[in-house]
C-alpha cells in the first residue's frame, strides 16, 4: 500500500548515473557506488542500513527497537544477517568522499510554487517514545463514570494537548501518535493501561530537546489529571543533520546547467544521509510530489522531473568527483 516512488527513484536513479559514466567513458578519480539501504523508515529500527555503515548501532539499543526486538529478530532471519554482522558493518570514512542522493518530496511545497528541484538545507532530528498510561481497569457496566480509573482517557487527552502545544509552541515541530492500545481491550472492561507510540520533529538539536522535555511534562501532567501514572520508554533518535555546503553547491550548478529552477528546503522526513552527515559531504535533492501524497498509492512524480532530477544527481555527482 505504499507508493512507486519513494526510495525507489533514488536508487534507479544512482544506478543510472554510474551507467551513464560508464558509458560515456569518464575516468573519475575516485570510484562511484551505488547504496540500497534497507530499514530507513523505521519499520524495524529506522536508518538501520545507514547507521550500521555509520558505526551507529549500539548492542543496547538492538535490545530495544523502536519496532519491537521479536520483529528485528524476524527481519533479520528473512534476509540472513546477524546483530554481529550489523554491528561490524562501519566503513572507513577516510575513504568516502561524499553521499548524494535524489527523492521525491513527499510534501507540497515544491508543486506549488512549480519549482523542478528542491536543493535539501538540513534533515530533521526525529525522537520517539513509547507511552503507557496505567489506570485500574474494571467493570464497564458496574463502574459509576465518576469511580472509574480510565488509562484511554489520559491518552485522548494527551494527543489532543499535544498537537495544541506543538501549535502553539512549537510552529516549526511536529508530534504525531501514530499508534495507540487499550489494555485488556474489551468492549465491557475499563482500559487498565493505554499505549501509545510518540514521535515528534524538530530541524534544531536544541529545539528537539526542549519539545522531548515539554512532551514528556505534559504526559506526566495528563496523567495526574485523570489519576494515572505513566512510564515513558524512549524508542529511539535520530539527531538533525545540515547538508553540505559543497553538496548544496554541486546540486545547484547542476541544476542551473540544465535550465532547472530550484530552491532549499529543509527535509521534514528522516533520510539515511542525516546517518552519514557527520562524518562525509551528504547532500540530498526532491522533485516535486503531486498533491504532497506519500506512503500511498497514489503517490506520482511526473517522469519529466524524475529525468531531470537523475541528470542533476549524474552532473552533481561528476562534480563532486572531478572536483575532490
Amino acid at each position: 500500500n505504499g507508493g512507486r516512488f519513494d526510495g525507489a527513484l533514488g536508487v534507479l536513479a544512482a544506478l543510472e548515473t554510474v551507467r551513464s559514466v560508464k558509458d560515456a567513458g569518464l575516468a573519475l578519480p575516485v570510484h562511484l557506488e551505488v547504496i540500497d539501504f534497507t530499514d530507513e523508515e523505521g519499520t524495524l529500527v529506522g536508518l538501520l542500513g545507514s547507521s550500521a555503515i555509520a558505526g551507529l548501532l549500539t548492542a543496547g539499543g538492538l535490545k530495544l527497537p523502536r519496532g519491537g526486538r521479536a520483529a528485528l529478530e524476524a527481519g533479520l532471519a528473512r534476509a540472513g544477517l546477524t546483530e554481529a554482522g550489523l554491528l561490524s558493518a562501519k566503513r572507513d570514512f577516510a575513504a568516502i568522499a561524499g553521499y548524494l542522493e535524489l527523492h521525491i518530496e513527499q510534501g507540497p511545497r515544491l508543486a506549488k510554487a512549480g519549482t523542478r528541484i528542491g536543493i535539501v538545507s538540513g534533515i530533521v532530528g526525529i525522537n520517539s517514545f513509547r507511552l503507557t498510561y496505567h489506570g485500574k481497569a474494571n467493570h464497564a457496566g458496574t463502574t459509576p463514570m465518576d469511580a472509574r480509573t480510565d488509562a484511554s482517557l489520559g491518552a485522548s487527552a494527551f494527543v489532543l494537548a499535544a498537537r495544541e502545544m506543538v501549535l502553539r509552541d512549537f510552529p516549526a515541530c511536529v508530534v504525531n501518535v501514530g499508534q495507540m492500545s487499550f489494555k485488556p481491550g474489551a468492549y465491557n472492561i475499563i482500559p487498565g493501561a493505554a499505549e501509545l507510540a510518540l514521535e515528534f520533529r524538530s530541524p534544531e538539536p536544541a529545539e528537539l530537546a526542549e519539545l522531548e522535555t515539554s512532551l514528556i511534562k505534559l504526559a506526566e501532567n495528563v496523567g495526574e489529571q485523570f489519576g494515572l501514572t505513566l512510564t515513558a520508554q524512549a524508542a529511539g533518535s535520530c539527531a538533525p543533520a545540515p547538508m553540505s555546503r559543497r553538496a548544496q553547491a554541486a546540486f545547484a550548478a547542476a541544476a542551473e546547467s540544465l535550465g532547472l529552477t530550484h530552491t532549499a528546503l529543509p527535509s521534514g522526513a528522516g533520510h539515511d544521509g542525516q546517518s552519514l552527515a557527520p562524518f562525509t559531504d551528504v547532500g540530498m535533492i526532491f522533485i516535486p510530489s503531486r498533491d504532497g501524497i506519500s506512503h500511498s498509492p497514489l503517490e506520482f512524480s511526473e517522469w519529466s522531473d524524475c529525468e531531470n532530477s537523475a541528470n542533476v544527481l549524474l552532473n552533481a555527482a561528476v562534480n563532486m568527483a572531478e572536483n575532490g
